[in-house]
């Protein structure tokens, strides 16, 4: 490809995000348009018909990126070519793409809240032809920032008060990896490795050196001595690029006293965290702290409970969702009028995929002492009022305008509360069902 056309084609990716989505989608909008059912009301709803199995509860991210991908979801010359020079839809069809901005309204739970099995998660209501387009792209977003939410979140558990290092930019798509990066951050992770994700949205960023830093080197204690003199002496040190306890040694006679970690990746991580911090305390270096890495999860963190370490890195199993590297998310069409206006619930009614239909308003119930009891959904209104219930969907978008921003910050303290707010069994990490059942309500007048 010409350089001219690399640049046209980076240029373009950047500033559109409506080829972002599936083929199917433009051929049933150009279908709809000519049956004469593109400007029926509609209303679709996204959620998840179960939780990844032994899964307790899920967590919303991925709105606030949504927001930021409908700001630039609009056809300009070059997605409109496209389309036409390679018979995607009729002429009639880009046309009307032309002129498209989403001018429906969008509610959600908000970012950083627990969800479960039929939650509501985001609910578009539109005529058809603009709430479709929608769905590639809203899926692809919440399936995505939600599973690696999730397996943060369950990582921050098993950590307890021990901070989280994201470091799976490795391990992913570039782009991937800066969404895994301010999900993991939402669910509590305390920082990333990832500079594009702490310039885009504030996430902290971390990291010092690799193995290459030693061995391009002579020997460990060159290489130590060179990163204490750049870095200073509360730098983190890799210690077991040869053999640990000469790594361990090698580093306080580099940073003395004041060293401020050593990491270990690799062996058996609790032997030799037990070991590194008697010969740390022997050598002086009391505070030095010592950071784990070396593929971990939730259950290996776990597992790590009792040994002395401050701090986990991790990286393939968070960007992957920890083995569930979606959030089984659907987007259906739960309402819709009908050639009279009038709207009328619409379900899929498949024995292995049965949907229910009618818009949904949700609150979650809690007991007396604050306790999460209940994800109670209302179906063509709001479930009956209790003191305690609090509801969940919020607008991020109102007739056609944003209104739903806010700071990450404000995502990464709601997910703290809706999971202190969940039962104890809801963070063990062994098997089991969701933490609170989902109870549905029948509202309609």
């Amino acid at each position: 490809m010409p350089p001219d056309r690399v640049n046209q084609v980076t240029r373009h990716a950047a500033s559109s995000t409506a080829l972002l989505t599936d083929h199917y989608e433009l051929t049933m909008l150009q279908a709809a348009r000519a049956s004469g059912t593109d400007t029926r009301r509609s209303v679709f709803e996204l959620f998840a018909r179960n939780l990844p199995p032994g899964r307790r509860y899920g967590v919303v991210a991925g709105t606030g990126r949504l927001l930021e991908a409908l700001e630039t979801f609009h056809f300009t010359d070059a997605e409109l070519s496209f389309l036409s020079d390679n018979a995607v839809v009729d002429q009639a069809t880009c046309e009307w793409l032309a002129d498209f901005r989403f001018s429906g309204s969008i509610w959600a739970y908000p970012e950083g809240e627990c969800y479960f099995p039929g939650s509501p998660i985001v609910v578009v209501e539109s005529t058809f032809a603009e709430a479709v387009l929608l769905e590639t792209l809203t899926l692809s977003i919440l399936n995505h920032d939600s599973a690696v939410a999730a397996a943060a979140s369950r990582m921050v558990v098993a950590a307890a008060d021990r901070p989280c290092i994201e470091m799976g930019s490795r391990r992913t798509h570039e782009d991937a990896a800066v969404a895994a990066a301010r999900a993991a951050y939402i669910a509590g992770f305390a920082s990333t490795s990832n500079l594009e994700a702490g310039r885009r949205y504030g996430v902290p960023t971390q990291g010092t050196s690799a193995h290459a830093f030693t061995l391009v080197r002579d020997d460990e204690e060159t290489a130590f001595r060179a990163q204490v003199a750049a870095l200073g002496p509360d730098t983190t040190l890799l210690v077991d690029t040869y053999d640990v306890p000469n790594g361990v040694r090698t580093a306080v006679d580099a940073a003395g006293e004041h060293l401020g970690s050593v990491r270990l990746d690799s062996g058996d991580l609790l032997t030799q965290a037990h070991e590194v911090r008697a010969q740390l305390d022997q050598l002086g270096a009391r505070n030095a702290k010592i950071v784990v890495t070396s593929d971990l999860d939730e259950h290996a963190i776990a597992a790590l409970a009792a040994a002395p370490v401050d701090g986990y890195g991790v990286g393939t199993s968070l960007v992957t969702g920890s083995g569930e590297p979606t959030a089984r998310m659907v987007y259906k069409l739960v309402a819709r009028a009908d050639d009279s206006g009038t709207m009328t619930d619409v379900a899929k009614t498949s024995e292995s995929k049965l949907s229910i239909g009618g818009r949904k308003y949700a609150v979650r119930r809690h007991d007396s002492t604050g306790q999460a009891r209940a994800e109670v959904i209302g179906i063509g209104g709001h479930p009956t009022e209790r003191p305690r219930d609090s509801d969940l969907l919020t607008p991020l978008v109102l007739d056609g305008e944003i209104v739903g921003r806010e700071p990450l910050t404000d995502a990464r303290e709601r997910h703290q509360h809706s999971r202190a707010a969940l039962p104890p069994a809801a963070t063990k990490m062994s098997r089991g069902e969701a933490a609170i059942p989902t109870q549905y309500e029948e509202v309609h007048s």
